[in-house]
């Protein structure tokens, strides 16, 4: 059993996750604190697996009970939180701290959709390590990384796909790319609003022009693309050129942008020309696009065990034999580069 504390400062919505979380067979629901003073009261009371955690709330505010709690009694966490702009990048700043995912927080209710995404978030952050020893990994300041590779960049494509733990991930790794890259593109599993909080994240850590994906957009080199949440995004040829395309579809994997959809379009439309990296994450989206990706010619890269906050995805496409390179998080990046100068000298 999963043992879940509830900390929201409105009742109608402690009532309402405790109620629906409480109906699905392995959960528990042990508690639930209107504040982050009680909340710390029952951590230690009750020792639950997994806290779900509003940002804004009275006495003291989410971010700095987040804080405070992994320096003191790290524990998984999964933020629930409105769906507003502002809340977008509050978000972003609590996964930073540590939070293990975000889930929305619909204002007029919880769907059956939410409640399953929750679940879902609650089961990847049971099974996380907080403790990760790159959850503090230093980010390289965009200043300071040398363009020291002359790469052939024009035809080539990266395609990266992550889910839990992987905002963190994909910000180590394109931290350390020098701005002359191939187009990047990216799935990272995350709710609408707020992808274009992380892509504007990782614009400012990177030497990467990075930004939320529109629909025809062109993948070019020294850029890199963040497909928007709640739609898929798929590579595509124009004429001589990349660009990307976003569609609705059904779930893939249970998410929407799925990585599977984006490696498999790269597979047909990039082939030999791409790289694919897959970083940590539950579940098995991107195996199999990832094999599909290897099996067309690319070269593709997997994040280790040791670093990954959940070993799942990245696990998958092993099992498949669709890797040619297994690389610690702090390692990645190098073996992208390590392989384009291989193929541009």
């Amino acid at each position: 059993m999963i043992r879940i504390l509830v900390v929201d400062d409105s009742a109608l919505v402690r009532k309402i996750l405790s109620d629906e979380l409480s109906k699905i067979e392995d959960f528990e629901v042990v508690g639930s604190a209107t504040d982050p003073y009680m909340a710390r009261e029952k951590i230690v009371q009750l020792k639950p697996d997994v806290i779900t955690l509003d940002i804004e709330m009275p006495r003291m505010d989410g971010l700095s009970f987040l804080e405070k709690l992994m320096q003191h009694y790290p524990i998984p966490v999964v933020i629930v939180s409105s769906l507003t702009p502002k809340n977008s990048e509050t978000a972003m700043r609590a996964l930073e701290l540590g939070a293990i995912e975000v889930v929305c927080k619909p204002g007029s209710g919880f769907s059956t959709p939410t409640i399953n995404s929750l679940a879902r978030s609650i089961r990847a952050a049971a099974s996380a390590k907080v403790t990760n020893q790159f959850t503090n990994l230093p980010v390289i300041a965009k200043s300071t990384v040398p363009s020291k590779f002359e790469l052939k960049t024009t035809h080539k494509i990266i395609a990266i796909g992550a889910s839990t733990g992987g905002t963190k991930a994909i910000e180590v790794v394109l931290s350390q790319l020098p701005g002359v890259m191939p187009g990047i593109v990216i799935v990272q599993h995350m709710p609408e609003l707020f992808t274009a909080s992380f892509a504007a994240r990782l614009n400012s850590i990177s030497e990467l022009d990075v930004k939320e994906a529109r629909d025809g957009d062109f993948v070019v080199p020294g850029t890199a693309l963040v497909a928007p949440g709640n739609i898929h995004m798929l590579l595509q040829r124009s004429g001589a050129k990349y660009c990307v395309q976003l569609k609705d579809g059904p779930p893939v994997h249970h998410q929407r942008p799925s990585v599977d959809v984006l490696f498999h379009s790269v597979a047909r439309n990039a082939g030999s020309n791409a790289i694919g990296l897959i970083l940590t994450g539950m579940g098995a989206d991107g195996a199999k696009g990832l094999q599909a990706m290897h099996d067309s010619g690319a070269y593709t890269i997997a994040q280790d065990e040791k670093t990954s906050v959940v070993f799942g995805m990245p696990k998958e496409a092993i099992k498949l034999g669709a890797v040619d390179t297994i690389a610690p998080l702090e390692e990645c990046h190098n073996a992208l580069l390590n392989h384009l100068n291989s193929i541009s000298s």
